[in-house]
C-alpha cells in the first residue's frame, strides 16, 4: 500500500504540479567581483529604498507601476539573500498604506498599472502572514476581474503587450499567496488570449496591433509575465502548452537578436536602435529562469544569459542606477498617428534616462531568478 501511495503521489506531481524548482547551472556560478546577484540585488534594493514616491514629490496622486514592480523586485531580493534588516525596512514602508492616509495613495481606478499594486501586499503577506497585506492584495486581484468580458477576460486589457506583466504579477501572486487555482486561470486565459492576438511567428510580439513594432520594453513585459506565470502553471494545466510555446518561440527569436555585447536593443530586430537596458533585463530574467527550471537547453541559453547579466550589470553608475532606460513609451499609433514611417521613427527617437524604475525592476527581478 505504501508504494502504491507513492506511485500515485509522485504520479500526480508529474502531471499536476508546477515546472520542477529552479537548479544551479554552471553559467550562473563564479561572478567576476561585484557582478554576484546577491550583491547587485542588494544595492539595487538600497537604492529603490532611498527613493521617495512620486506621489511624496507632487508628481502624481498614487503609487505608479514602476514602483511597485521595484518594490516587488526587491522584497525578493532580501528574502532570498537572508539580509532580514533590508527585508524589514522595505516591510515597514509598506505600514503607512495600511492607514486611511496612505490607502488614499492607492489607485481604485480600473486599469493594469494600479492593480499590479497588489504584488506587493501580496508579496509582504507571503512573508509576515500579515492578514490585511493580503485582504488589501487580494481585493485588487479580484477587482480586475470584476464583470470580465464575454470570452472571460479582464476588461481592463487593451491587448498592449505592456499588459501581460501587470496582469500576471498580481494574478500569480494572489494565487501564490492563498493556493486559489483560479487565479492562475485568469492569468492563463489572459497570456494564451494575447499570445494569438499578438505575436508574431517570429516569436516577437507587436506592441499593439495598429503600432506594428517589436519595441524592447514591451516584449520584456510579455517576457516577464509568461516567466511569472509558467513559474506556477501546474504541467496539467490546459493553457499550459500554449503559453509554453509561446515562451520558447520568443526565447529562441531573442537568442538571434542579441548584440555581441550582451544587450537587446529598443526595437529588437532594427540594427540601427541603441541598446536599450529595461528591455534587456526583462529578457534576461526570463532566460534565466527558463534555464534554471529546465524550460530551455542550458548550453544554449545559459551563455546567453550570463552575458546578458554581466552587461546589464555594466551599464550600473557608482549609484547604482541603470542607464539608458527607455523613456515611458505609448504606443506609436496613439502618438503620431497610422503612418508607419512615422511610428518607426517615434520609437528610434524615444528618450533615454539613467535610474528610471523601469530599468532597476529587471535587474532586481533577474538576480532573485540567479539567487532562486
Amino acid at each position: 500500500m505504501k508504494l502504491v501511495a507513492l506511485v500515485g503521489a509522485v504520479t500526480f506531481c508529474l502531471l499536476g504540479c508546477a515546472s520542477a524548482q529552479p537548479k544551479q547551472s554552471e553559467y550562473f556560478t563564479n561572478w567576476p567581483a561585484g557582478t554576484s546577484p546577491a550583491e547587485v540585488g542588494r544595492r539595487v534594493a538600497e537604492n529603490f529604498l532611498a527613493r521617495k514616491f512620486e506621489f511624496e514629490q507632487g508628481k502624481r496622486p498614487f503609487v505608479i507601476y514602476p514602483e511597485v514592480c521595484a518594490w516587488y523586485g526587491s522584497l525578493n531580493v532580501a528574502k532570498l539573500t537572508g539580509d532580514t534588516n533590508l527585508q524589514e525596512r522595505l516591510i515597514h514602508r509598506f505600514d503607512p498604506f495600511l492607514t486611511p492616509e496612505g490607502a488614499a495613495h492607492i489607485s481604485t481606478n480600473a486599469h493594469v498599472d494600479y492593480r499590479v499594486f497588489g504584488a506587493v501586499p501580496l508579496e509582504i503577506y507571503r512573508q509576515t502572514k500579515n492578514e490585511k497585506c493580503l485582504a488589501l492584495g487580494q481585493s485588487l486581484a479580484d477587482a480586475q476581474w470584476e464583470n470580465p468580458t464575454a470570452d472571460g477576460i479582464t476588461r481592463e486589457a487593451r491587448y498592449w503587450v505592456d499588459d501581460m506583466f501587470m496582469i500576471s504579477a498580481v494574478q500569480v501572486q494572489a494565487y501564490r499567496a492563498t493556493g486559489d487555482k483560479k487565479y492562475l486561470d485568469r492569468a492563463a486565459l489572459a497570456t494564451a488570449t494575447y499570445l494569438d492576438k499578438l505575436q508574431q511567428t517570429n516569436g516577437l510580439f507587436f506592441h499593439a496591433a495598429d503600432s506594428p513594432f517589436y519595441w524592447g520594453r514591451g516584449n520584456g513585459w510579455y517576457a516577464a509575465g509568461m516567466t511569472e506565470l509558467l513559474s506556477e502553471l501546474p504541467a496539467d494545466h490546459p493553457k499550459r502548452a500554449r503559453i509554453m510555446a509561446g515562451y520558447k518561440t520568443m526565447m529562441a527569436s531573442l537568442l538571434q537578436y542579441q548584440s555581441e555585447g550582451g544587450l537587446w536593443r529598443q526595437l529588437v530586430d532594427k540594427p540601427e536602435s541603441w541598446l536599450e537596458t529595461s528591455g534587456t533585463g526583462m529578457f534576461t530574467f526570463a532566460m534565466v529562469t527558463g534555464v534554471k527550471r529546465g524550460w530551455l537547453d542550458e548550453k544554449t541559453y545559459g551563455p546567453a544569459a550570463s552575458k546578458a547579466w554581466l552587461a546589464l550589470v555594466a551599464e550600473l553608475d557608482s549609484d547604482n542606477n541603470v542607464k539608458d532606460v527607455c523613456v515611458g513609451t505609448n504606443k506609436g499609433f496613439q502618438e503620431v498617428g497610422p503612418d508607419l514611417d512615422k511610428q518607426l521613427k517615434f520609437y528610434l527617437a524615444r528618450g533615454r534616462k539613467t535610474g528610471d524604475l523601469h530599468g532597476q525592476s529587471p535587474i532586481l527581478w533577474t538576480a532573485s531568478a540567479l539567487l532562486r
